[in-house]
């Protein structure tokens, strides 16, 4: 870098921060929400002018298919626009969400169990909504973290009871004894985790899948997992539809699963709020008699769909539907390679580790079951001497923001978490530079070799 770096200098004035911080009614800034550090970000460049390097949010950084946004247009010079959408889904989305799930996943599922939802997060709203009312003994929902801080927030606000582990504690036996001394209880009632996960990018094994797939089995226990990031550890090409490699799942071990799929980050398409629930056949068809306490029908495929999903958004926006076809159909038919274009993000992370590394960070999250952590989506660092909460407050002196760890039910309070997706390739230079001047400031006061 040819910028003077300037000791003790922060690019910001912390106290035009911190005022900021007391007028939005901020209580702690490295506690707070994705959407919150975002609104705080909003204002301080509105304010300044600096404009953040935004590392904060999961947002994609690729400009959404084409296919996908004519297909809209298509469908709604069509006229689908003053029609209400299936809840259940148009059977076009329905028979392309089938086909990618035995083409990417290697796993057979009948075109009814495949439910289009608003959104990831819609869909596993609706999954905790339904399933914590399957028992009334099960009360309980078992985060594998670190995880998505929408999906805890989801639990608090349905009141379910909720407990975690941290997945870096516990891999291969040593995860199934401790989801064994948990299942055993007797109250759990579903088991929800990303692959790859979410913040850290540690992926699950074949092994550690089996693992909890016997013990969902052994103890009636529900799988949700989590595939926002299918395909996307990239260490491993699993980009030809219908050949092995396949994409890690539950669903080859478990008959009660529940698999989310999101057009976000794999097809840059987040803007439309659309995504699919896949339910196991088996557990689509199971019946519960507590279920007739809040739905009329003690099916749980029925309840989820015509009770849950139809409460929460009574259809998912018709010409967002065919659009997620035709980008589906797309990848199905593989005259898209939609993991090609996303591998970007596996470039771009490989960077930006480089330039914290250099500048007195550590990886957090650095290994996986005794492999080398894959370049993704996201990563995870810290800064010795400093918790997660405070690395977030002082890194906003430096127009970076992040979130902490803590929001994730991770134990290594001490990290925060990188989304690469925002940050572009000519603002790696001055994300180095960023990072050399907090550096600067910090080696010789908090950095403890």
């Amino acid at each position: 870098m040819n910028r003077n770096i300037t000791k003790n200098a922060t690019l910001i004035n912390p106290e035009l921060i911190q005022g900021l911080i007391n007028d939005l009614g901020f209580k702690n800034v490295g506690s707070a929400s994705i959407r919150e550090i975002v609104a705080l970000t909003s204002e301080v460049e509105k304010t300044t002018g600096i404009k953040f390097i935004h590392m904060e949010m999961g947002v994609p950084g690729l400009p959404a298919p084409e296919i996908g946004i004519n297909a809209e247009i298509d469908s709604l010079k069509r006229g689908v626009a003053n029609t209400y959408p299936r809840i259940e889904g148009v059977p076009e989305l329905k028979n392309e969400i089938s086909r990618f799930v035995k083409l990417y996943l290697n796993t057979n599922v009948p075109t009814f169990c495949c439910i289009p939802t608003t959104g990831s997060t819609s869909g596993s709203f609706i999954c905790f909504l339904t399933l914590s009312r399957l028992n009334p003994e099960r009360d309980t929902l078992l985060f594998i973290d670190p995880g998505f801080p929408v999906h805890k927030q989801q639990a608090r606000v349905l009141g379910i009871n909720q407990l975690s582990i941290d997945v870096y504690d516990c891999r291969g036996k040593l995860l199934g004894e401790k989801l064994e001394e948990i299942f055993s209880s007797g109250r759990i009632f579903a088991v929800i985790y990303s692959n790859p996960n979410n913040p850290s990018w540690v992926c699950l094994n074949e092994a550690e899948l089996e693992i909890i797939g016997n013990l969902c089995e052994s103890y009636d226990v529900i799988a949700i997992e989590d595939l926002a990031y299918i395909n996307m550890d990239f260490r491993k090409d699993y980009s030809h539809p219908g050949e092995e490699p396949y994409q890690p799942t539950i669903s080859r071990y478990a008959n009660n699963y529940i698999i989310l799929i999101s057009s976000s980050k794999i097809f840059s398409y987040a803007g439309q709020r659309i995504a699919a629930t896949v339910i196991s056949p088996s557990l689509y068809q199971r019946n519960f008699s507590n279920l007739y306490k809040y739905f009329s029908n003690d099916n749980l495929g029925h309840a989820f769909i015509y009770g849950s999903a139809y409460a929460v958004s009574a259809g998912v926006t018709h010409s967002a539907q065919y659009g997620f076809y035709s980008l589906l159909k797309a990848a199905n038919d593989y005259t898209e390679n939609f993991v090609d274009k996303v591998k970007v993000y596996g470039e771009r992370a490989k960077k930006m580790k480089k330039i914290f590394i250099e500048n007195g960070f550590r990886i957090l999250y650095s290994d996986d079951d005794g492999l080398p952590l894959a370049d993704g989506f996201y990563f995870t660092v810290y800064y010795p001497g400093f918790s997660g909460e405070e690395l977030v407050e002082e890194l906003m002196n430096y127009g970076i923001s992040s979130i902490s760890l803590l929001n994730t039910g991770s134990r290594k309070t001490e990290g925060i978490r990188a989304c690469v997706s925002q940050v572009s390739e000519e603002q790696l230079p001055e994300l180095e530079y960023r990072l050399q001047l907090f550096h600067s400031n910090n080696k010789t006061i908090r950095h403890i070799e």
